[in-house]
Order: C-alpha cells, then structure tokens, then sequence
C-alpha cells in the first residue's frame, strides 16, 4: 500500500536501517533524491550518471541504487501548492529510507519555511554538517599552495544561533523580554554587573548544550580514528576566550569527551608536550617540564604555579605508561583553537589541520573560506548526519540565472555523491569518482568556472560534458 499523498516509491529496492548511529546498507537500497532549484535541473541529471556509472564499475550488477525522486523547495511548490516547500511526503520518504541526496534550494521568501536547510537538519536532528575541503590538482585557486590544505569541517548543526530564537527589535515580546532581562535578570547577577541591553535591540539566544556539543564531538574523534595515522587530529574551534559559558564550554566538553570516553586512543595538546618532555629527558623534574608547557612559568603565582605542576604529576601519573614512550603519536591529538586565529592558520600553516569540530556559525564561515582556497563552493561536497538520518548536499546556491543552460559545475553535488557511498560503505566507488573528477581537473577538462580562472583560460566543457569527462576517466 502506497503511503504517500502524492510520491509512488520504487517496487525494486530495499530500505536503508541504522544501528548505533551507523547504516545498515543492502545492496540495492532505495535512495531518494530532491533535484534541487534553478541549476538542480542540469547538476542533478549529471551527478546521477556518474553515480550510476561508478558503481556499475566498481560492482558489476551486485549492487545498485534504486533512485526515489522526492520534492522540496520551488518544484514542490509546482507539485503541492504555494508554500509547501517540504511536504509531508518528503520528510516520510527520507525517514522511511534513511538517506537522501539533494541538489540547491531555495530560501524561502515571503512565506513558509525559514530555511529549507535548517529546517531538514532540524526534523531529522542531522546533528553534524560534514564539510570536506581538499585540493585536486590542476583547479584554479588564488593560493601558491592550495594542495597544503586538506581540512574536514565538522559544524554542529542543531544549536547555536541558527536555532532562530530570535526577536527584531519592534516585536513586542521581545521588548518585554528585554525590560525583563534589564530589571530583573541582569540585576541578580554579579557575573553581569553594570550590563544593560540598550532599548531598541533586536535580540537573539544563543544555545549550547552538553549532550549537542559531545555527540557532534565524538563523531567528529572517531572520523579521525580512521584517516591516516598522521591526519588523527582534531581541533576544538571556538571564540571561548569571549563568550565563555557557550563556546567555552563547547571546548572543555570537547576535552572532557576525549579524555573519559576515549581515554586509549587520544591524547591533549598539552599532555603530548608533557609526555615528548619526558622522552626527550626522562629525568626532568616536575617543576621543569611544568615550565617547558608554560613559558611564563615564572612570572605566575605560587598558587597557578602548584596548578600547572599538579597538571604534569597528573599526567604522568594517569596516562606515562599507556600513552608515553612515543605510543601517544598513533593516537588521536585533541587541541583547540581560537575561531579568529584558525582563518589565519588555515592558510598559513594549512598543513598543521585535519578535522575542525567547531559551533554551528563559525563553522559556517570556516568552511567557505576553506573551500575558498582549494577552488570555490563550485568543488565543495557537504553532508548532515544524525543518529538515523543522513541527507547528502550541494554546498552552494541555486544560481538560477545559469539554471538550464547546461554550464555549471556540478563538481559539489558529485562529491556530496562520494561522500554518500564512502558512508555506505562503496568506496570502491567512490574512488573512482574521486580519481576520474581529479584527472579531468588536471587535464584541464573543465566547466567553465574553471576553465575562465586557467592560465591560459580553455574552452570549457558543459556540465553534462564534465559529467562525461569524469567517466571517461576511471
């Protein structure tokens, strides 16, 4: 029996389930896609045939996707009425199949939805944005040495201030609410003394919880637990030396989940540097290696003196032998970072970077600038991955001036393709994708974003051309 309103799922085909956060993948799973708005009508069709083509290599006809097509943004407008922006059907068929794939969409004006991508992270509590920005060879960058950097941004999606609990400045519940805070919340604290939120303030919450900041953390810890030995880093992003209690809070449970939960396989920052230390001079003293961690050592008080050498007994004591001799280089370095001083460091110590857990915002503005330097949201995939959910996505606009002409990259929704069978588990796939999209690049084979920033610039392939240049290439 067909339980949606206006959808008719594949006959062929079986569901995708989750176990512990992680899919169960059959063979020939059903995946529903949305198309996308403006240039979702070229990028999808050519995202689609590399899929396909990819895996009819890799595996024969032992596996294969059973495609759903499914409506958000202004085709489901077209097919349901104004306003219905995402549809019941939509959000049954992605619960019902566990994964989907989608191209741009618009942000809704006038009505409905405030964001079609907030709110789908929202409903299925895709609670980590996934953001891989890595260099092919070949593809125009305004850097000398873009293949430095290759970064996963890993952006909490649920919290923060894209939560949207916010008040313009007019809305009468927001000035009671501001009057409320000035005369009686603020007053009773001695942490805000002599604060005042000036009258006429637009105002928003900003909410960062424990349980939202350690799920996206320790799935951002066991990524790294399986990259390379030398990419199992990951830093802790946030603006904690302002805004303590939120984004400082992020940090220290971040620190608190790698050294409880994954106490065997991680390390600190500053716990390497007492464990390297010792290595180098195992008869360094307490007091010694305290003042190699802190180079204003001396001038401290007696009291943040006892603090930071309590901190080296410490570590000794608990972690010298299973982490010391060297054993805490295979495991997974935790350390953090101001969000300010990581835009500097990505592009000038790039290589020193793997995975950044950071807050919903800054995420946000992290991953663009990091896409930035490897090519441009043109070439970066995106993923939001939940418990029971996973929805993979183009990470730009819709561009609907380029919509139907057959011209724009569809080199993100292809990644975000990548990325979805590297979590199914079809990296056989995948790779080639990756390795077909990469020669095309350096063959100078591109659409025409590229092939206009190549010196000398080349005659650029359309989208559907690139899709075909890609295949031609495993």
């Amino acid at each position: 029996m067909n339980q949606f309103h206006k959808l008719i799922a594949p006959t062929q085909g079986a569901a995708i389930s989750f176990k512990n956060g992680n899919p169960i993948v059959p063979d020939n799973p059903i995946i529903p896609f949305i198309r996308g708005d403006g240039t979702g009508i070229d990028i999808w069709p050519a995202t689609q045939k590399v899929l396909e083509e990819a895996i009819k290599k890799a595996y024969g006809n032992e596996r294969k996707i059973e495609w759903f097509k499914i409506y958000a943004g202004d085709e489901a407008c077209d097919l349901y009425g104004t306003y219905q922006y995402l549809p019941e059907d939509t959000i049954e068929a992605i619960r019902k199949y566990g994964i989907a794939i989608k191209g741009p969409l618009t942000t809704p004006v006038g009505g409905g939805i405030r964001s079609l991508n907030v709110a789908l992270r929202q409903v299925f509590d895709l609670y980590s944005c996934v953001r891989p920005c890595r260099y092919f060879q070949g593809t125009p960058s305004p850097h000398k040495k873009p293949e430095d950097l290759d970064v996963i941004v890993y952006r909490e999606n649920t919290e923060d201030i894209y939560m949207g609990i916010e008040w313009e400045d007019i809305d009468p519940e927001g000035i009671k609410l501001i009057e409320h805070l000035n005369s009686k919340v603020i007053p009773g604290s001695k942490k805000l003394t002599n604060r005042k939120i000036s009258r006429g303030s637009a105002i928003g919450i900003k909410p960062v919880s424990k349980f939202g900041s350690q799920r996206h953390i320790r799935r951002a810890i066991q990524h790294a637990l399986r990259l390379h030995q030398n990419k199992r880093h990951v830093t802790l992003v946030h603006k904690g030396n302002i805004m303590k209690f939120t984004e400082g809070a992020f940090r220290d449970w971040g620190y608190e989940l790698a050294t409880n939960e994954f106490r065997e396989v991680c390390i600190t920052e500053r716990e390497s540097w007492i464990l390297r230390n010792l290595e180098n001079d195992p008869e360094l003293t307490i007091e010694e290696n305290a003042k190699q961690i802190d180079p204003g050592f001396n001038s401290l008080t007696n009291e943040k003196k006892n603090m930071i050498c309590e901190e080296v007994k410490s570590v000794v004591k608990d972690i010298g032998n299973s982490h010391g001799n060297g054993k805490w280089r295979k495991m997974v370095m935790v350390d953090d970072r101001i969000a300010d001083s990581i835009f500097q460091q990505i592009q000038t110590r790039p290589q020193e970077y793997s995975i950044l857990a950071t807050l919903n915002l800054n995420g946000d503005y992290i991953s663009d600038a990091a896409a930035a330097i490897v090519g441009g949201l043109g070439m970066a995939p995106g993923a939001n991955i939940g418990d029971n959910a996973a929805i993979f996505e183009a990470t730009h606009g819709t561009a609907p001036k380029h919509a139907g002409l057959d011209r724009i990259n569809p080199g993100s929704v292809i990644l975000s393709g990548v990325m979805m069978l590297e979590y199914m588990g079809w990296n056989e796939a995948a790779e080639l994708i990756r390795n077909g999209l990469s020669k095309s690049i350096s063959d100078k084979q591109v659409t025409y974003d590229l092939a206009r920033l190549l010196e000398p610039p080349v005659e650029p392939l359309s989208c559907s051309g690139f899709a075909e240049s890609i295949i031609s290439r495993f």
